[in-house]
């Protein structure tokens, strides 16, 4: 009879020891080859790679509206924004891509006549004009654009702040590409200017879109005007030789403007529109700067805070304005506190005199 002969536990515990303890360091001696000369030495038990699970970081959001008219768009360019100083004497009427304008600013100059900066981004028609000359306070209204700036003449200081804003210059009076002269007009009124060579200038450091001047609501029904009382008509006084006004047009939806009782068209015969007509009360001061016939320069100074109104959609609210800093964009802020959003569409800025022009909405 054959016998059996058992193994103590005790041993067949110290053999699956010493083959687990074989196996470890097969396992280790694996991992070392692996790592490749003059790297690390893997440890048994760690896994090798840590960063192999992690999932890729997502892609940044790209922009989905207009950053100064917060219109929805599939596409959006990177480009920069140009500001373009536009004639508003009645001899530069009727004026010549106004209408194609996302932002346009209304100031007073010598003599009670105003200019406007019309601010080219979402769109950038062929030909602007008539174009004329800078003012001391177009640095602080655009420099928050970081964009370009074009001109025809202006007076050296004014000149220097603008490019000391860290805006680029564009001018006619250093024989920048782009400006042409019409023969329909006498001069001065009569400097036009190409969009796309203007552009076409731009430096490394001003190729980028400008960041969001206004907060705009998703549609016209969520902007704060669509709370506020109605507001048929806009009547403003610049000075004494500048009294535009804006009617809603509800078919439209926009405000239509008028130079005193003339509708103020483009020189296509469409009539200057915005979906925002924005107010601010501003001081306008005397400079010591004088213009060709010896009158002063004023400056409206738009770093402070100020009553402002804000029209949209047939429908109004008060506001104060603030602006903390020349590379600082202008806020608007509501009777409750609350940052004040526009409707998406374009909006003309009226800089109104706190010291002898007015306002009424009705």
């Amino acid at each position: 009879m054959q016998r059996t002969t058992r193994t103590p536990i005790a041993t067949l515990r110290r053999d699956r020891r010493t083959t687990l303890a074989a196996a470890l360091v097969s396992t280790a001696l694996l991992l070392a080859g692996c790592s490749g000369s003059g790297g690390a030495t893997a440890t048994a038990g760690v896994t090798p790679d840590a960063t192999a699970d992690r999932s890729a970081a997502p892609d940044p959001a790209l922009p989905t509206t207009w950053p100064l008219t917060g219109v929805a768009s599939e596409e959006i360019a990177n480009r920069p924004a140009l500001a373009v100083k536009i004639e508003n004497s009645r001899e530069a009427r009727p004026q010549t891509g106004l209408e194609n304008a996302d932002v346009v600013w209304e100031e007073v100059v010598e003599g009670g006549v105003t200019r406007y900066i019309a601010v080219y981004h979402s769109q950038q028609p062929e030909v602007v004009g008539p174009i004329r000359s800078v003012r001391p306070m177009d640095a602080h209204i655009i420099a928050p654009l970081h964009g370009l700036m074009v001109f025809s003449g202006g007076q050296p200081p004014f000149v220097d702040a603008v490019a000391g804003s860290g805006l680029q210059v564009v001018s006619n009076d250093r024989g920048d590409a782009g400006f042409s002269r019409s023969t329909d007009r006498r001069a001065p009124h009569n400097v036009y200017g190409a969009l796309a060579e203007f552009a076409g200038q731009a430096d490394a450091d001003h190729l980028d879109s400008p960041a969001q001047q206004f907060l705009f609501a998703e549609d016209a029904a969520t902007a704060s005007t669509a709370a506020g009382t109605p507001a048929s008509v806009l009547g403003i006084r610049m000075s004494g030789y500048s009294t535009p006004s804006w009617a809603f047009d509800a078919a439209s939806g926009r405000y239509l403007r008028s130079e005193g009782t003339t509708p103020a068209v483009s020189v296509t015969g469409e009539q200057l529109a915005a979906t925002n007509v924005v107010v601010m009360s501003v001081p306008v001061v005397d400079t010591e700067f004088r213009d060709p016939a010896g009158t002063p320069v004023p400056e409206t100074q738009v770093i402070g805070t100020g009553e402002a109104l804000v029209v949209s959609g047939g429908m109004s609210v008060p506001a104060t304005w603030s602006k903390e800093s020349t590379l600082a964009p202008v806020t608007l802020t509501g009777a409750d506190g609350e940052p004040v959003s526009l409707a998406p569409g374009n909006t003309w800025v009226e800089l109104v005199p706190s010291n002898g022009g007015e306002y009424t909405v009705g």
